[in-house]
């Protein structure tokens, strides 16, 4: 995942949500293929602050978020 691209007015993806400022916060949001996001694994834990949810791909191809 280290291969995104930065984002159109300045977002940077790899920086926390908490550490942009507005003015590099679009109001567009990005987009991005649960299969990019997911690497081929069925569950990956997703870091948010002191927070980890799970996202899981269900047998019928459905994604939940679990905390």
């Amino acid at each position: 995942m280290s291969n995104v691209p930065p984002q159109p007015g300045g977002s940077d993806p790899q920086k926390p949500m908490e550490s942009r400022t507005p003015e590099s916060m679009s109001d567009t949001p990005r987009e991005v293929n649960s299969r990019d996001l997911m690497g081929g694994e069925r569950e990956i834990v997703i870091r948010h602050g002191t927070d980890a949810y799970r996202l899981s791909v269900t047998r019928s191809g459905k994604l939940i978020l679990r905390k």
